[in-house]
């Protein structure tokens, strides 16, 4: 999902310079910053686990204890998650919500494995689904990681696991945040948002397209994450991608 089909509604509270921890960064490139982020006020530190990337904090995302609980107003995470053990993912979106200070949020994007179940379904397992700054990208490079890349030797990007709209709204959950929202992009994607208590009310709705008021909910989450968070279930407000509002 591109930049200008995601734009945050304006905080009209007092400007101050804000921390976003842009972990999995990757090499420097400021366009790899979700544009919101790169709006004036905002702060971004940039943090890998490797170090040919020169990060500012070299770290795995499943231990960032090099920030103390609360220091961050705000985590970009985009395509990271799948590059974890599975059993990893819940460690590192604990972590996420304990470097976020009561008002922050985590924004997240990464492969949608059901859109790209499609593509293996309608025999398109190994056609080009859409070109990307590193070439064209097939179902095999978004299910296993980017086949090109992991040859030349960088095996971090394997992918290890994959996540469903309801699957990571549970993960979500599960990892204590109160609030969370997850849409389904437009390039075999997901997007979610994940808050914290006291984070501006006006992220609960950053996916809504106000247009379309009869967008498909997700499925709730499980009363048990529910209970254990005092959390509503995670819910989307689109199925064929984000219409609303975040940049």
């Amino acid at each position: 999902m591109s930049d200008d089909k995601v734009m945050l509604l304006e905080d009209t509270t007092a400007p101050r310079m804000k921390t976003v921890l842009h972990v999995g960064c990757g090499m420097p490139n400021p366009r790899k910053l979700h544009s919101h982020f790169r709006r004036p006020g905002w702060r971004e530190i940039r943090v890998d686990i490797d170090p040919n990337v020169e990060p500012d904090v070299e770290a795995d995302i499943c231990d960032l204890s090099a920030f103390a609980d609360g220091s961050a107003d705000a985590v970009w995470s985009s395509h990271n998650l799948e590059h974890l053990y599975d059993h990893d993912v819940p460690v590192a979106l604990r972590e996420f919500r304990r470097v976020l200070s009561p008002t922050g949020f985590a924004l997240l994007t990464m492969p949608d494995i059901e859109a790209i179940a499609q593509l293996v379904v309608d025999g398109k397992l190994d056609a080009v689904a859409y070109q990307s700054p590193a070439g064209p990208i097939t179902a095999l490079d978004m299910m296993f990681g980017h086949r090109r890349s992991v040859a030349a030797g960088n095996h971090f990007m394997s992918h290890k696991t994959a996540f469903s709209r309801d699957r990571l709204g549970h993960l979500l959950v599960d990892a204590g945040f109160p609030r969370v929202v997850v849409a389904h992009g437009n390039s075999f994607d997901l997007w979610a948002i994940a808050m914290q208590k006291d984070a501006p009310s006006y992220l609960d709705h950053v996916f809504e397209d106000p247009a379309d008021k009869a967008a498909a909910p997700a499925a709730p989450a499980s009363k048990k994450a529910a209970a254990a968070t005092n959390a509503p279930a995670p819910k989307a407000t689109g199925t064929k991608g984000q219409k609303g509002s975040l940049s």
